[in-house]
């Protein structure tokens, strides 16, 4: 077999913050010896993360496909656990100028109960995640995954967002599948049975508005940088978990909202 150096586009600073809260969960339950130290395990995780299967990182490890499995499960459950709720976000999301809503398909292998994960709209099976982001696009929070099936309406309505916005009188910009969500939320305008067509104010409005939206792909696409969202190809429940996991070191390694 051979080998060859690789590199992982983070900096020192992730690596360092997962190590910390992997010695400090070993601390806890007092092990005594692992195959690899928490440097090490954080490396694994991070590479495995960002782009690496199990299969070649046992092998860089020199550790077992199961026992690599079983080192990243345990960092992206450390991880998960210290991201933070949206009720806790909603204290920084009422400082910004507006917010930017839009909801994102993340792929998955195909599953025995697969009628639910089958997104209608891009034709494939994946989880629904709702983004939050600034105006500048940069990513602030990601929900709890839903069925692919979830229409972006319902999800937001699931995980209490819009609720949450308009309780908070943040302004948010979102695309037309939030039709109907009123609150706080703007809507670009719709051609309707009795609107054939819009005015051109109207369509002038929905340039802007579309202009502003754009943004907020910058931060499904920051998100996506992982390459492990690119498709999942694990049960589609662990999505969460890493969804949250791959949020927290996106703010560790922007140096933004980390606790």
């Amino acid at each position: 077999m051979l080998s060859y150096p690789a590199t992982i586009p983070l900096s020192n600073r992730t690596l360092n913050h997962l190590a910390e809260r992997i010695r400090g969960h070993r601390q806890q339950r007092k092990s005594r010896w692992r195959r690899l130290t928490p440097g090490r395990q954080a490396l694994l995780a991070l590479a495995h993360l960002r782009s690496d299967t199990y299969t070649r990182l046992a092998a860089g490890f020199e550790i077992g496909v199961a026992t690599a499995w079983r080192y990243v499960q345990e960092a992206i459950a450390l991880l998960s656990a210290a991201a933070e709720d949206l009720d806790t976000v909603m204290r920084r999301i009422r400082q910004l100028a507006y917010a930017i809503l839009d909801g994102t398909l993340i792929p998955i292998d195909r599953v025995a109960d697969q009628k639910p994960y089958y997104s209608g709209k891009h034709k494939r099976h994946g989880v629904n995640v709702q983004v939050i982001a600034d105006a500048a696009g940069r990513l602030v929070w990601a929900s709890a995954a839903l069925p692919g099936s979830t229409h972006d309406l319902t999800a937001a309505r699931t995980h209490g967002i819009i609720e949450a916005l308009t309780s908070a009188d943040v302004m948010t910009f979102a695309d037309k599948g939030y039709q109907g969500a009123r609150g706080s939320l703007r809507i670009p305008f719709k051609r309707r049975r009795f609107r054939p067509k819009l005015s051109r104010r109207q369509k002038t409005v929905n340039r802007a508005h579309a202009k502003i939206r754009a943004r907020g792909e910058r931060a499904i696409a920051t998100l996506k940088t992982w390459k492990i969202l690119a498709k999942l190809r694990c049960c589609p429940r662990r999505a969460t978990a890493i969804v949250q996991a791959t949020l927290v070191l996106h703010h560790v390694e922007a140096a933004r909202y980390a606790g």
